[in-house]
């Protein structure tokens, strides 16, 4: 934190978009995922997601902005100090860089929402809601905290010593998401459909609503992270729109090599893989490679999703293949094409020498081993103290609209019979029509993006 001085008005006020956008990424999450599981699932998707947003704001406030952006202690560039607990110290006119700290806080602070609230994918459907709140308080204090004083802080020891290259949360938010999730879904288990039925999307039109939010906050995630250099945000902005769309691309070729057909989630999910793997790179490699990254990771993530069933891990709605194999793959790509434009870094395919790729190997590998086996170890502490996962194998349902409906059969019933008064009738309808939406769609034929889903063979 840099001490009183002149601010830059407009890194500022894009600073606070850039923030206002990212914090939407979690409702846009929560929608997103909710729209890809069954509908006895979706409020508690919804609820797991928001509940990241409520305990990380008061974890941040409270210890993790001055853990990870304080003063480094003991200069082992590992953690910082607790001097800006509470937001103590940071005054209005304070600074880092040329922006507001407190906006600098606020910006950071929805990267630590979204990256754990990523993780819930790997067990939806299966989670205990008390367990599932304890992890999110607890790994975001051990895990992501310490991570993003790592590689975002510039004493952090990946920043400085190792010296590798994540300019928006390659490392920090995806891989360390996909780690993650990987500990724990295997903390958590299989569901007892596993490898037999593949998850039916119950709304995609609310799966499309969330990756809307998604593409949109991305904007903010990834051109947020670079105001430093002129005309780098910009640069930003304009990858994370070529990557995208070329990963829709490189997903849906996987997608018709495969099935001989391309799914609405499959265009949906592709677009989510391209900005993922552009997230390390952002402003960093020209429009071309941006280009090009989007559709490779596309086309290999598409296959990536594949290998939970080659290894028996239920990663519910694909994490690891997604962002976990996104991350690597960016930050792999950032190594053989980096321009250097923010990171001052040239990538070997630009005169750079192997040394880059070296570094960002290390980063991928030290910051991956550590999501997974700290999250494993929180994981197994939470199932085995106050469970993890609901006894029995059952899964974390809320049938919300089990009354709804049954007042809307009744009028519906009140409809038909023109305002009788017959009971048996009444009743032998009602029971009908229960039975008719009841049905799932498979069951009654339906093909094409109602029945596919995450997993499926894309």
């Amino acid at each position: 934190m840099d001490a009183a001085g002149v601010f830059d008005s407009g890194n500022t006020a894009w600073l606070m978009m850039a923030s206002a956008m990212v914090m939407l990424m979690a409702p846009g999450l929560a929608f997103f995922y909710g729209g890809m599981v069954k509908t006895g699932q979706v409020i508690a998707m919804l609820k797991m997601c928001f509940a990241c947003i409520a305990f990380v704001t008061v974890i941040w406030f409270a210890v993790g902005y001055s853990l990870a952006f304080g003063d480094d202690a003991g200069g082992l560039g590992l953690i910082g100090d607790l001097g800006h607990a509470f937001m103590m110290g940071v005054p209005l006119d304070s600074r880092t860089g040329t922006v507001p700290t407190v906006m600098f806080s606020m910006f950071h602070m929805s990267f630590a929402i979204v990256t754990v609230a990523l993780i819930s994918g790997s067990v939806a459907g299966r989670a205990k809601m008390t367990g599932w709140m304890i992890f999110v308080c607890v790994w975001t204090l051990l895990v992501y905290v310490p991570m993003a004083h790592w590689v975002f802080d510039p004493d952090g020891w990946v920043a400085k010593q190792v010296g590798a290259v994540d300019l928006s949360g390659g490392t920090v938010v995806e891989l360390s998401s996909g780690a993650a999730g990987l500990a724990l879904a295997m903390v958590a288990g299989k569901r007892k459909d596993f490898e037999r039925q593949t998850i039916r999307p119950h709304n995609l039109p609310l799966v499309v609503i969330g990756l809307s939010l998604l593409w949109f906050g991305w904007f903010g995630f990834n051109t947020g992270s670079s105001l430093t250099v002129p005309g780098a945000a910009a640069m930003a902005f304009v990858n994370t729109q070529f990557a995208a769309g070329a990963a829709m691309v490189g997903w849906a070729v996987t997608s018709w090599f495969r099935n001989r057909k391309v799914s609405l989630l499959d265009m949906c999910m592709g677009a989510v893989t391209g900005m993922v793997a552009l997230t390390p790179a952002a402003a960093d490699v020209t429009a071309v490679w941006a280009t090009v990254i989007g559709f490779l990771a596309g086309l290999t993530c598409a296959f990536a999703i594949s290998w939970k069933f080659r290894f028996g891990v239920d990663d519910t709605l694909d994490v690891v293949g997604i962002h976990g194999w996104g991350g690597l793959f960016g930050m792999v790509m950032l190594g053989l094409a980096s321009t250097g434009l923010v990171s001052g870094q040239d990538g070997l395919f630009y005169g750079g020498s192997w040394s880059l790729l070296g570094r960002q190997l290390t980063a991928v590998v030290v910051l991956g081993l550590f999501s997974f086996g700290m999250t494993a170890a929180i994981g197994t502490v939470i199932e085995r103290t106050v469970g993890f996962r609901l006894p029995g194998g059952s899964v974390e349902e809320e049938q919300v609209y089990d009354r709804d409906v049954d007042v809307q059969l009744q009028d519906l019933t009140d409809s038909v019979r023109g305002g009788s008064e017959e009971p048996s009738e009444a009743a032998a309808l009602l029971a009908r029509l229960r039975e008719l939406v009841a049905v799932e769609p498979g069951d009654a034929g339906v093909d094409g993006d109602a029945v596919r889903g995450p997993g499926s063979g894309s």
